[in-house]
């Protein structure tokens, strides 16, 4: 069994390795081949890497979120608010000094006069450490917040504490947008200025870029992450979650501390939902509160059914193949169509490429009672496939 597990860790990391590897090289076609060779798609304008990086921190936010209703049943909406106070802990602290005054105008600058890649010393060194800090001080942003609202939230079960959870989000984003706090937060206004993806971008001494990395440091972050999630999931605390789950009587019976697991739980989700959450800033190049509305939080739960709650593998699937049809591959449905015969292609127009994906979300979840992946995960498939071959 432990020779099993080391197999499938060792394949999971191969894997894992070589999308990094393909990604890389995708990303960096329009760099080294001439641009007139580059298929369109792969270009850096191609809205295929919008894709993938809304999708690669989706998958992240799914996945946290999936941790704490699919593997340890609590039913939680309040991942959008952990994702806000994420993105604005990440801007706040990241945002240099010299642009401060410009991105804090109306309150006339900003309390907070550092930035963490400064302090590092600036250059690529102290980008990188900075943001990572930073990224790593939205997650605990979060968890410590989340630890403070679990101590009488996570009393309530079910949709009682889907409802507080998701009050809490609204709390937060008025709070947020308050402008007694503006000098810290810039009240309803964006944050902006700070490093996002594509500032890990290599540049040469014309300016040109040499080396495309907006694309890969995403999704090495959030691999990162989620393997780590998947750790625990397989340790002996996931196993813990897993009996709370099913039967929390039971698990109670066997000596499983309720109450501080549960947290644990809360808290290392919220953890990785505010590191989530900043790389989303990142990617959409600010953060403001009026983003992260309960819109998201569905979004994100949207995901973790259609992918299959305890399933990281589904979770990670769902949110690509979610950000491309909802923006890349149905958008042709929002634009008014004419034929060369002077027939106009009844229904496109503006707002109907969202009917016709929440058709077929619904057909979707119709036919995939348990999501795409059920419970299972990647390596599950692959062994019940070798197992078919080898009983033929």
């Amino acid at each position: 069994m432990q020779r099993t597990n080391q197999k499938g860790a060792r394949t999971a990391f191969l894997c894992a390795a070589a999308l990094l590897l393909i990604v890389l090289l995708i990303e960096n076609l329009s760099v080294f081949l001439p641009a007139a060779s580059v298929p369109k798609i792969f270009q850096s304008t191609s809205m295929l890497f919008t894709v993938l990086k809304k999708g690669v921190v989706y998958s992240l936010v799914a996945v946290s979120m999936n941790l704490l209703n699919g593997f340890a049943g609590l039913f939680s909406l309040g991942q959008a608010g952990f994702m806000l106070l994420g993105a604005y802990t990440y801007a706040i602290l990241t945002i240099p000094v010299a642009s401060r005054d410009t991105v804090y105008y109306i309150y006339n600058g900003s309390a907070i006069n550092f930035s963490l890649p400064e302090i590092f010393g600036g250059g690529p060194v102290g980008l990188v450490l900075g943001v990572l800090l930073a990224l790593i001080l939205a997650g605990c942003v979060a968890a410590l917040v989340a630890w403070l609202i679990g101590l009488p939230v996570l009393r309530l079960k079910g949709d009682y504490l889907a409802i507080a959870t998701l009050g809490f989000g609204e709390i937060i984003r008025a709070v947020l947008q308050w402008d007694k706090l503006g000098p810290v937060t810039n009240g309803a206004n964006a944050l902006k200025s700070f490093p996002t993806f594509s500032s890990f971008n290599v540049q040469n001494d014309a300016g040109q870029v040499s080396l495309r990395l907006s694309c890969f440091v995403p999704f090495l972050l959030s691999g990162v992450c989620i393997a780590i999630i998947v750790m625990l999931i397989n340790s002996t605390y996931g196993r813990a979650f897993k009996a709370i789950r099913d039967d929390e009587v039971a698990a109670e019976a066997m000596g499983i501390n309720l109450a501080r697991h549960k947290r644990m739980a809360f808290c290392i989700s919220s953890f990785f939902a505010g590191f989530g959450g900043g790389m989303f800033a990142m990617y959409a190049n600010q953060a403001q509160a009026r983003t992260f509305t309960t819109a998201m939080t569905y979004e994100i739960l949207l995901i973790v059914v259609i992918g299959g709650i305890g399933s990281v593998s589904g979770s990670c699937i769902a949110s690509f193949l979610y950000v491309a049809a909802s923006e890349w591959w149905l958008r042709f449905l929002d634009t008014e169509t004419v034929l060369k015969s002077g027939f106009k292609v009844p229904l496109l127009r503006n707002g109907f490429r969202m009917v016709v994906f929440s058709v077929v979300i619904m057909i979707v979840v119709l036919f995939f009672r348990k999501g795409l992946m059920g419970d299972k995960e990647l390596p599950d498939l692959f062994r019940r496939r070798r197992k078919e071959g080898t009983a033929k």
